[in-house]
């Protein structure tokens, strides 16, 4: 697919089909994740692959109930390692948030390349899901996505005109 065509493409999928996904299309995602960029290139994230039906039911209650993140046959948790990201960014704060945030994009535009769906999911108790995937406690849950081939295609969402959100050379309200 062509790369606009593929931001275009993507979407929130809320409903996915049960048929399990290639190894060797799993890697492609997952490698395209490991290449993103990040500060200081320390890649704080590990990526949690998740395939056993019984901790993706267990994810569900500690993703406020969306029962569609067990549908799917795979959920990727990325978790960041705050202790070894770069702490000065913009010179008062920590790196990986931004990093991670990076390195699941590049999964979710992979993913769509692929074929597949996937729904960045913020909406989790973080204490609950450290607990279900057995994270020590200086990991950072930062997101999950279910991955999978979608059962319906979400229709597009509006987005704002660049005239809403692109200034030149200085912040314009």
């Amino acid at each position: 697919m062509e790369f606009y065509e593929v931001i275009k493409k993507r979407r929130s999928v809320r409903k996915y089909k049960p048929d399990p996904i290639p190894k060797e299309v799993l890697e492609r995602i997952l490698e395209a994740g490991r290449l993103a960029p990040s500060a200081k290139n320390i890649q704080p994230w590990k990526f949690i692959v998740i395939n056993d039906p019984k901790i993706k039911e267990e994810l569900v209650p500690a993703c406020r109930n969306q029962k569609f993140i067990a549908e799917a046959p795979i959920v990727i948790c990325v978790v960041a390692l705050e202790k070894i990201a770069w702490g000065r960014m913009g010179g008062y704060w920590n790196s990986y948030p931004v990093d991670c945030a990076i390195a699941l994009e590049h999964i979710v535009l992979a993913a769509t390349n692929e074929g597949l769906g996937t729904c960045w999911i913020g909406a989790y108790d973080e204490k609950e899901v450290k607990k279900i995937l057995k994270c020590p406690e200086e990991v950072k849950i930062i997101a999950l996505t279910p991955l999978g081939y979608p059962a319906e295609e979400p229709p597009e969402r509006s987005r704002k005109p660049l005239s809403e959100i692109v200034c030149y050379n200085q912040y314009q309200e």
